[in-house]
Parts: structure tokens; C-alpha cells; sequence
């Protein structure tokens, strides 16, 4: 994750939706005058959001219209690994293997992505339907091991319960996030061992 560079294949241009860019444009309005820097995250993830990676023509559009020279906002895009340098599928799948994953199993999580998208990270699969990648902590250790897919966690994953939403989302299908067992949340896995008693 160290080294991030721009796709060596780039669009010839890039420039906002209409809508996006009044949305921009209301999103500059939020800050101080002067201050229309601020806005370089929101403005490349709304970017990300409409052609599904950044791109260089976006990160000089983004600037201009932020006045902000070319190479700061090329050190917000290759910072944040939450941009897409290359394109992906539409859908990513962020696999968690730090450590309290790793330990709860996330290597037949991986193992599931390589049968069911590609054998190697960053790759987009046959079918244009997904990429996945490794990711660092994603803040869910309690129900390790889990995966993010777009905005949304699957969480007490293993190889199977990984394919199931695998196939699913290929199929179009939505699946409920949150926990893949019996959890409502992140509650003990065996049952409350303490405070059973009812409160009057």
C-alpha cells in the first residue's frame, strides 16, 4: 500500500455531471473564503463515485477549480487508500487481514475472493463485477473477520458465508450487512455472561 501511482492508461478528460457539479460548487461555499482547499476530499470521492476511480484529468479538474496546484492534490489521492488509482470492478471488496482478523480467519476469506474474483489483489475480475483488495484495520475486530463492499460490512466471515455474498452480488442480489451469524451486533458470539438479570 505504500507505493500508489496513477493508471499508466488515462482518460482524455474528465469533468463533472451537472449535478455534481453544482454539488461541488455548494460544497466550496461551505468553507471561508480562501479556504476552497478543504473541499479536496469530498470533491474527489464525489468524483470516484461518478466514473468509479480516480483519474488524472479529475485530480487537474479538481484542482483548477480548487486553485490549488496539481501536486498537492496528487498527494490527497495517492495518501488516501479509500481512491481507486486504477479501475475496479463495481464492486470492491476490502478484505481486513491485520492481525485479529487474520487469527479469526481471514485467510479463507481471501481465499474465497481469489476463487471468486481473481488470484491477485487489485485485479478486476472477468465478468467487470469485482476487485478486491487487502486492507489495514478496518475497525471491526470484534466481529473479525469481516470485509467492506462499498459502504457496507459483512462481518463474522469465513471461505463459505464469503462466497455466498460473492455469488450474490454477482447475481444482483442485495444482502443484508452487518453480522453473517447470529449477532444483531457486536454482542459476546455465545450469549450475554453478564447483566441478565432485568432492570426494574
Amino acid at each position: 500500500m505504500s507505493l500508489r501511482r496513477l493508471a499508466e492508461k488515462q482518460p482524455a478528460s474528465f469533468a463533472f455531471t451537472k449535478v455534481n457539479q453544482a454539488w461541488a460548487e455548494a460544497e466550496i461555499k461551505k468553507y471561508p473564503e480562501g479556504r476552497a482547499p478543504s473541499a479536496v476530499i469530498s470533491l474527489l470521492w464525489r468524483g470516484q463515485e461518478q466514473e468509479g476511480w480516480v483519474t488524472k484529468p479529475m485530480i487537474e479538474y479538481v484542482a483548477n477549480i480548487l486553485g490549488m496546484p496539481f501536486i498537492r492534490v496528487l498527494e490527497v489521492a495517492t495518501f488516501y487508500t479509500m481512491f481507486h488509482l486504477h479501475p475496479v470492478g463495481e464492486h470492491v471488496v476490502w478484505v481486513c487481514t491485520t492481525t485479529p482478523c487474520w487469527l479469526a480467519g481471514s485467510d479463507a476469506v481471501v481465499a474465497a475472493c481469489k476463487k471468486h474474483v481473481a488470484p491477485r489483489p487489485d485485479t478486476i475480475s472477468a465478468d467487470g463485477k469485482f476487485s478486491w483488495l487487502e486492507a489495514e484495520c478496518l475497525g471491526a475486530c470484534v466481529n473479525a473477520p469481516m470485509v467492506q463492499i462499498g459502504k457496507d460490512f459483512y462481518e463474522d466471515l469465513d471461505g463459505p458465508k464469503t462466497e455466498k455474498i460473492l455469488e450474490a452480488l454477482r447475481r444482483g442480489e442485495k444482502i443484508k450487512p452487518g453480522p453473517q451469524n447470529k449477532r444483531r451486533s457486536s454482542e459476546p458470539a455465545g450469549g450475554l455472561t453478564t447483566l441478565k438479570e432485568v432492570q426494574s
